[in-house]
C-alpha cells in the first residue's frame, strides 16, 4: 500500500537531508579532490551500503518492537522526538559557518581504502540507526507493514544519496566551492534544523499505531 502524497513528502524531506553537508559529503568531496573520481565513487558506495545495513536492521527491529510492546514503542518515540528536537535546535541556533572537508587522510588512499572509510563511517555510527528509527515511521501509510515499508524507504533514501553523490562527484569543482560558502552551509543547516524540529513535534504527537 503506497500513499503517493506521503511518499512525495518523504522524498522532499529526505532530499533536503541528503544534500545537507555533513561527514559523508566531506568524505566524498575529499576523495574526489585529493584522490580520484573512482575513489570518491567507491566512498559513496561504502556510505550507501552502511546506510542500507542500518536500514535493514532498524526495519526488522522496529517491526518486532511494534508487535511486542506499545510501552516500548512509546519510549522509543519520545526518545526519538527529543533527539530530533535537540538536533534541530542546535542546527537552528548554531548553524555551521564552514564545511570542514579536511578530514585526515593521505592522498595515496586507494579506491578500496575509500570504500571502507565510507562504509565504516556509517556502519559504526549509531546515529544512522537513530535517524532511521525516528524519521522513517512518520512516512509509513496506515495499514502498511511497518518493517517492510521502512526498509523500502531506507532503500529510497540510499538511492537519493547515491544520486546526489553522483552529481557531486561529476561537478566536484563548482559544487565544492559552493558548499564551502558560509551562507550556503548556514542555510542548509537551518533548513535541516527546521525539518528536524517539525519531525520531532510530529513524532511526539503521533499515535503508536
Amino acid at each position: 500500500m503506497i500513499n503517493i502524497p506521503l511518499l512525495m513528502a518523504f522524498i522532499g524531506a529526505a532530499s533536503i537531508l541528503v544534500v545537507t553537508p555533513g561527514v559523508d559529503t566531506a568524505i566524498v568531496l575529499r576523495a574526489a579532490t585529493v584522490s580520484s573520481r573512482r575513489a570518491a565513487a567507491m566512498a559513496a558506495i561504502g556510505i550507501a551500503l552502511g546506510c542500507l545495513i542500518w536500514g535493514a536492521a532498524v526495519s526488522l527491529g522496529l517491526g518486532a518492537l511494534l508487535r511486542a510492546s506499545e510501552y516500548a514503542y512509546t519510549a522509543v518515540k519520545l526518545a526519538g522526538a527529543s533527539y530530533l528536537l535537540w538536533q534541530g535546535a542546535k542546527l537552528l541556533l548554531k548553524p555551521r559557518a564552514v564545511l570542514n572537508t579536511d578530514v585526515a587522510q593521505p592522498t595515496s588512499r586507494t579506491s578500496a581504502d575509500m570504500f571502507w572509510r565510507g562504509f565504516l563511517s556509517n556502519l559504526l555510527n549509531p546515529k544512522v540507526g537513530v535517524f532511521y528509527v525516528t524519521f522513517l515511521p512518520q512516512f509509513v501509510p496506515s495499514g502498511a507493514n511497518t518493517a517492510t515499508y521502512c526498509f523500502l524507504l531506507a532503500c529510497l533514501h540510499v538511492a537519493l544519496t547515491l544520486l546526489w553523490f553522483s552529481f557531486l562527484i561529476a561537478a566536484t569543482v563548482p559544487l565544492s566551492g559552493f558548499l564551502r560558502r558560509p551562507a550556503a552551509v548556514k542555510t542548509l543547516d537551518r533548513l535541516t534544523g527546521a525539518a528536524f524540529v517539525a519531525f520531532g513535534l510530529k513524532l511526539a504527537a503521533s499515535s503508536s499505531r
